[in-house]
């Protein structure tokens, strides 16, 4: 079994693509650009705002990046319904 495919069964990948988990990807993403936003004139203003991006985006588009980046599937719905990339 693959690092993808042992990642894609575990709980955190459930956890991570289940809407709960969606949801507080969200939530962590827009906390991090807001809070980047109030230190935009600081150096690591812009910095927070990007890295708050990408999880505000891979939760409302329902991407797994971890998956991805372990060469499994990157869409959410494909790792819950347990499919082949």
């Amino acid at each position: 079994m693959s690092l993808a495919e042992s990642f894609g069964k575990s709980g955190l990948a459930r956890f991570i693509n289940s809407p709960t988990g969606r949801v507080l990807r969200i939530a962590i993403g827009l906390g991090l650009v807001g809070y980047g936003f109030t230190q935009r004139g600081t150096s690591s203003g812009p910095i927070l705002m990007a890295v708050g991006a990408i999880p505000l985006i891979a939760g409302a588009f329902n991407l797994c990046l971890v998956s991805a980046l372990l060469g499994g599937p990157i869409s959410g719905a494909r790792i819950n319904s347990g499919r082949p990339s």
